[in-house]
């Protein structure tokens, strides 16, 4: 099974990834890292043996800045990102104000916001710090490299959230060997 040093090595080798990586260390955002699909996408991608091009796909920035929860600050961001790299679909988010929007408690990390994410094998990012790579998983990544798509909670709203993005979004078609587990109520 792979492990977060193989998961950031594989990031490495990929060129496309790693300089997307760089473009959101440049920008030198508290906790700053790409998440969600870029991760998980790729890892089962690689899992599936074909080659992996995010560019269909949205990459999502998150950072954590709890002094500045300005919206307006997410857009500037992205428009940055955009004209460094029009060629992707970038969403930037501070996880600080996201609780919001969520209904839940505030969090107080990347990593703890990624904790109240629909899918545990989706709760994944990668922080790039010069050639250094730190991934973030906050459910482990069993998950991921096992090619489940779990519920990350057993609320009620939060597995149909789940079941709604499971259909939605055509990852069982996209990747075959995936399997859906969902928990007991």
């Amino acid at each position: 099974m792979l492990q977060s040093d193989d998961i950031a090595s594989l990031l490495r080798e990929n060129r496309q990834r790693w300089e997307l990586l760089e473009l959101v260390e440049s920008l030198n955002l508290r906790q700053g890292s790409i998440g969600a699909g870029f991760v998980r996408n790729f890892v089962w991608d690689a899992l599936h043996g074909r080659a992996s091009d995010c560019r269909d796909d949205d990459i999502d920035v998150l950072y954590f800045d709890d002094k500045n929860l300005d919206p307006a600050l997410d857009e500037a961001f992205e428009n940055w990102l955009r004209q460094a790299a029009p060629e992707y679909q970038w969403s930037v988010k501070n996880q600080a104000r996201m609780h919001l929007r969520n209904g839940d408690s505030p969090y107080c990390s990347v990593a703890d916001a990624m904790r109240y994410w629909p899918e545990t094998a989706t709760a994944v990012a990668a922080q790039r710090s010069g050639s250094d790579c730190r991934i973030l998983a906050p459910f482990t990544l069993n998950d991921l490299c096992s090619m489940i798509l779990r519920p990350a909670s057993s609320l009620p709203h939060k597995r149909e959230a789940f079941r709604t993005r499971v259909q939605r979004k055509g990852w069982l078609e996209r990747w075959p060997l995936v399997r859906v587990v969902e928990r007991s109520a």
